[in-house]
């Protein structure tokens, strides 16, 4: 049913000796109920408003992650949900359109009804029906992170009747979001440990503020997800990266990213090679700018990742040294997972059929944030412990999670 409550106005009741017939009219459809008295129909009415889950959308994180990961779950687990007071602490509350543009995406996936889906808007109520397998395109018309389109849009599509094809477009390499080189070289091959197969075709890069760049992620629907254990590190075996300007900028601003990080990681890893790329795109990107990631790898098929973006007026040499420092304090910590990845598999490990654990360094906001929307729209159950092992230190935690085990009505 389409039915929402609290979203139309009653259009009366006319009694019977059969039946009470009561119209409901939300904004795009009018329901006939049918009922022996307005008694029961009142009942029925108090029972459809009771599933609408209500989200405060300005609590913790208090900005896309609770979006993005309420979105996502009710989409697969079909419970309509209403979410009021939307950014409602940032200097500019309401919707943006990256986060329109991902409710939008989310809405399509599932055929669903989206409601107050507009730039400025506080409140969205999600309804989904069924998740169909397709091709779905995303387009913010800004530069908005590609990557966190494909967080909100991903664990949809796994749970589709057949594989999906994801156009995301926008930024590829913008701010307060992961590059998309993090969400192939890092985030992919992680969640491929839950069961996750999706390739993602970069086409073209995008930077602040043009966007431009566009992504293709074809998934593969999954069955059921499998849970992961990731608490044993191991010793960082690789490291590597690319450093790289597009557009008008400089080639000599990626060497100089590059030798400071490499100088920087250097004095705390002494024996392996530090490989990173210098790279000048003028071909694939639209609009111009500068930006590394580092990447390093354990012997236990563990990654980590430091990056940094560049900005008008501030030298290359800080922006190495910044992803350098990054990628660093991740390995100090002796987790499995960096402190970027550990948010976006909250949601895989509360689908998940069975117990996960991942080891980490501090838990971030954005990470409660997500095991707090995740345990309101699921029986999963999450706990966060110190690590005590003598490899640990003082801010080394273990995220354990009982995964309710979501699966694919299709197979």
């Amino acid at each position: 049913s389409n039915f929402e409550q609290g979203g139309g106005e009653s259009l009366g009741c006319l009694p019977s000796t059969f039946a009470c017939f009561h119209f409901f009219r939300d904004r795009q459809h009018t329901f006939l109920i049918l009922g022996k008295s307005l008694k029961s129909i009142n009942i029925f009415l108090s029972k459809m408003a009771a599933a609408m889950v209500e989200m405060d959308g300005s609590i913790m994180e208090g900005g896309g992650q609770i979006l993005r990961v309420s979105a996502a779950l009710s989409c697969i687990n079909g419970a309509s949900i209403r979410i009021n007071k939307i950014r409602a602490g940032r200097g500019t509350p309401g919707l943006r359109p990256q986060h329109l543009s991902g409710l939008e995406l989310v809405r399509d996936i599932c055929c669903g009804n989206l409601e107050g889906g507009s730039v400025g808007s506080t409140e969205v109520t999600l309804a989904p029906g069924k998740i169909k397998a397709g091709n779905h395109t995303a387009d913010p018309q800004t530069a908005g992170s590609v990557g966190l389109l494909l967080q909100v849009s991903l664990p949809c599509a796994l749970y589709a009747d057949g594989p999906s094809e994801l156009c995301l477009k926008g930024g590829t390499n913008a701010d307060m979001a992961p590059q998309i080189d993090y969400t192939i070289k890092v985030f992919k091959p992680i969640v491929e440990k839950f069961g996750v197969h999706f390739n993602c075709d970069l086409r073209m890069r995008g930077y602040y503020p043009k966007g431009g760049g566009e992504v293709v992620a074809k998934v593969s629907p999954v069955s059921e997800l499998s849970p992961v254990n990731m608490t044993e590190r191991g010793t960082i075996s690789k490291i590597y990266g690319r450093s790289f300007v597009a557009g008008v900028l400089p080639y000599k601003l990626a060497k100089d990213m590059a030798t400071t990080a490499t100088r920087v990681i250097r004095r705390e890893i002494k024996d392996l090679y530090i490989n990173i790329q210098t790279l000048q795109e003028k071909d694939m990107a639209c609009g111009s700018g500068n930006g590394i990631i580092i990447i390093a790898e354990s012997s236990t098929g563990c990654i980590f990742a430091g990056s940094a973006l560049g900005k008008k007026g501030v030298y290359p040499d800080k922006v190495g040294f910044e992803a350098a420092e990054m990628l660093l304090r991740n390995i100090r910590h002796n987790g499995c997972v960096d402190e970027f990845l550990q948010d976006q598999l909250i949601l895989f490990m509360a689908l998940a059929n069975g117990i996960s654990r991942i080891r980490t360094g501090p838990v971030t906001l954005h990470t409660k944030t997500a095991i707090h929307v995740a345990e309101q729209l699921t029986q999963a159950k999450f706990t966060v412990t110190k690590a005590e092992d003598e490899n640990a230190s003082n801010d080394t935690y273990i995220i354990e999670c009982q995964g309710v085990g979501v699966t694919n009505p299709n197979f």
